[in-house]
């Protein structure tokens, strides 16, 4: 099956406060986001024509400019708006929304504080990240050989594009050996996350996820823990180490492209989609949707 390249679709992206042509929306190529990754940018979905937790996006990206040192020149409500605005003009009601941020090119080096900061607002139809076949029979994990930086060598509470180089170069490496991702330890041989996911296990009926405290703390796995406990069903926030998988009932990842995704398989060890994973699956569709989720503890 063929796909658009990313830079010949038809539509309109929203540019430094403009809508402009989908193929107009252009960087030089000496632009400082490029050569010195100072980018940050968002992942968000739509739902019925509404973007899930908008505010909440934008105020993360906001965030991430100023976590590394440039500050955008809208405000969270400006990004709210615009957002809005690049969906209804690509008139889709499920889709994706890539907001990015960057230094432009006005100088080239390490520092560039007198930079242009631009931000730019896509929006695209965009499936799940893993297909319906995969996500249902639970996707294959792969450990990789890279682990997530500590705090104080990298700014881990940022969602920098710098930060995702490593994971490109995971789930490159997992795709070639038959695995549909990795699973990333952190610098201290901790469980941290997937190359763009957060991670959970259920043990016992209780569920287990690694403490965030360097890598991002996402939108969609705070949404999942709340609808956890309103299940009542115990969240537990901790160090989770690798040797402690095989004790797992159910492992599954959450995060806006991947939503509630279980996992079948990491290296060696082999897992069922479970009770806990598929209500929850059920529970955030049903939220994302504009639906009520039934407050009864879990069977």
């Amino acid at each position: 099956m063929s796909i658009l390249p990313f830079d010949d679709r038809d539509g309109q992206i929203w540019f430094d406060g403009e809508l402009i042509p989908w193929r107009d929306a252009k960087v030089h190529v000496l632009t400082h986001g490029l050569h010195y990754a100072s980018c940050v940018f968002e992942g968000e979905r739509v739902y019925n024509g509404s973007v899930f937790k908008l505010t909440e996006h934008s105020e993360r990206l906001v965030k991430s400019a100023e976590i590394l040192g440039f500050k955008l020149p809208y405000s969270v409500a400006e990004i709210d708006a615009a957002t809005n605005l690049v969906v209804e003009a690509q008139g889709l009601t499920d889709a994706y929304v890539r907001p990015v941020a960057w230094r432009g090119s006005e100088m080239m080096g390490v520092a560039a504080q007198g930079n242009t900061v631009h931000v730019a607002i896509a929006c695209w139809q965009w499936p799940s990240y893993f297909s319906p076949e995969a996500r249902m029979a639970g996707i294959r994990l792969q450990t990789s050989k890279w682990a997530r930086p500590a705090p104080n060598t990298a700014p881990t509470a940022s969602k920098a594009a710098g930060l995702y180089m490593i994971c490109t170069m995971s789930k490159h490496t997992a795709e070639n050996e038959g695995f549909h991702d990795a699973l990333m330890l952190d610098y201290r041989g901790r469980v941290a996350e997937a190359t763009g996911a957060n991670f959970f296990m259920a043990v016992g009926g209780k569920l287990h996820t690694p403490t965030p405290d360097c890598f991002l703390d996402g939108i969609t796995r705070r949404t999942v823990i709340g609808l956890a406990r309103q299940r009542g069903i115990e969240v537990i926030e901790r160090a989770i180490m690798p040797e402690e998988l095989k004790t797992a009932d159910e492992i599954f990842l959450t995060g806006t492209a991947a939503e509630v995704t279980p996992v079948s398989r990491i290296d060696g060890l082999t897992f069922t989609p479970g009770r806990i994973c598929m209500t929850l699956m059920e529970d955030y569709e049903r939220l994302v949707r504009g639906a009520a989720v039934t407050d009864v503890a879990a069977e």
